[in-house]
């Protein structure tokens, strides 16, 4: 679930530095920028550590 909700908010990110880039039209400043891109990155290393933890688990460790 965190994983699918970091690429979301990434390809949310993405979108935003696209249409800046293609069209001058972004619709998040640099801080709105700054916070999607913050929010993917913990997102992302919540899915690892869950991850991580349900590996250890099965393995009895």
């Amino acid at each position: 679930m965190f994983l699918a909700a970091s690429a979301i908010v990434f390809v949310i990110y993405f979108a935003n530095v696209a249409l800046g880039a293609l069209a001058n039209s972004a619709v998040l400043g640099d801080v709105g920028e700054m916070l999607v891109l913050f929010a993917a990155s913990i997102l992302f290393v919540v899915a690892i550590l869950q991850k991580e933890a349900d590996r250890k688990n099965k393995d009895g460790s």
